[in-house]
């Protein structure tokens, strides 16, 4: 019997996986479609602490400063660089949103500076236009490759004696009495007491069966990535209603994406090298209005030439908060899903949160904001991601 089965290999799933073999637990980390697949690899992947909600910054602060030695940690590269966040106001009304956003986050403790005119943001970021009227700037945050760096996060959990199923379906959460029991999978049964489920859009058809319902929302980013380009920005971009963020990759590509969409309900499977892997194809219009929108702030992208698209989906909570707990069902089941478009960022911390939850132990930073039992009361949906990370 393995000790742990961990459902999803998204940045989430992949860093419990390492967390809990470092601790010397067996794991056994499972994925209908392999590392990075969906939301991990589709993400902007910002490594960002501004623009949090209050109960996500003490995970943000603590996730980068994993960050900045995660590299050497893991013994391979994630491409991470610490070259700072700027949220733009294009607008009166967007100025005032930035001057809000600068006052509550700095009240918090987070170093965030309002920068007032146009000069001062072309200072630091001379590749935007000059359409930009004022921004913030969280010189502390920054970005990283994704598919990178989830592939090191396996990697290294497999050097340690995770076992790795990929292209396996998990079909059914075994209990027993109140308590975990095992995993059915379409290609078997893997018996274990612990059980975490980090699977996205997909967690609830697991969850459901034991009385459990994540309230979600499913909404679509699309996303562009150019032909390289010659080094122009080394921050990571945002806006200040969210329509549109992005940022340059360490090879010279731009990768960008559109703010919150209405899904249209596609979901494709494709035949790679690697394995089977989801796809979601992007229309026309929405492509379009990520060029013009994005390529309004950084003009330099409106004139690449587009190499890749994609569509991202979005486990979006009600408050736009994760799950992450460990007393939702029964015994042996831990929860962690509902990203809702910003957890990459956190993968890191949460993977360490998840072992401690997997191990019984308190969780070493305050996840009460992200219990399960919250939506008793609400499960309205109010607020919308800010996407890039």
């Amino acid at each position: 019997m393995t000790d742990v089965v961990i459902i999803g290999s998204g940045i989430s799933g992949a860093a419990t996986a390492y967390e809990l073999a470092k601790e010397g637990l067996s794991v056994v980390l499972v994925d209908r479609f392999g590392p990075a697949a969906m939301a991990s690899g589709w993400t902007l992947a910002g490594v960002r602490q501004s623009g949090r909600h209050i109960a996500e910054l003490p995970l943000a602060k603590a996730a980068v400063e994993i960050w900045e030695t995660l590299g050497d940690e893991l013994d391979a590269s994630t491409h991470y660089r610490r070259g700072g966040n700027l949220r733009l106001a294009r607008n009166e009304e967007e100025v005032a949103i930035i001057r809000g956003i600068v006052a509550e986050q700095t009240s918090s403790g987070l170093q965030l500076d309002f920068l007032p005119t146009t000069r001062d943001v072309r200072e630091i970021a001379p590749a935007l236009s000059e359409d930009v009227l004022a921004a913030s700037f969280c010189p502390t945050d920054g970005s990283a490759d994704p598919s990178s760096t989830v592939a090191a996060f396996v990697a290294a959990a497999v050097r340690l004696g995770v076992e790795t199923r990929f292209g396996e379906r998990v079909l059914e959460v075994e209990t027993e009495d109140g308590k975990v029991t095992g995993v059915r999978t379409d290609k078997g049964s893997i018996p274990t007491r612990k059980v975490v489920v980090a699977a996205g859009i997909f967690g609830n058809e697991l969850l459901r069966p034991l009385g459990i319902d994540v309230p979600l929302q499913i909404p679509m980013v699309t996303v562009l990535r150019s032909a390289p380009l010659d080094a122009v920005l080394e921050q990571v971009i945002g806006v200040a209603n969210a329509d549109c963020a992005g940022r340059q990759e360490f090879n010279g590509r731009f990768r960008v994406t559109s703010g919150l969409q209405d899904w249209h309900g596609g979901l494709q499977e494709t035949q790679k090298p690697e394995g089977t892997r989801p796809r979601v194809l992007p229309t026309g219009r929405s492509m379009a209005q990520v060029v013009e929108l994005f390529g309004h702030v950084v003009p330099a992208f409106a004139q690449a030439q587009i190499e890749e698209s994609w569509v991202g989906l979005i486990d979006l909570t009600p408050d736009a908060l994760p799950v992450i707990d460990a007393d939702a069902g029964p015994e042996g089941l831990v929860v962690a899903m509902g990203f809702s478009g910003h957890g990459f960022c956190l993968g890191p911390i949460t993977g360490r949160l998840i072992a401690d939850l997997v191990q019984e132990r308190p969780a070493r930073l305050p996840i009460e904001p992200f219990r399960y039992q919250r939506f008793h009361n609400s499960r309205s949906f109010a607020e919308e991601a800010t996407l890039h990370g």
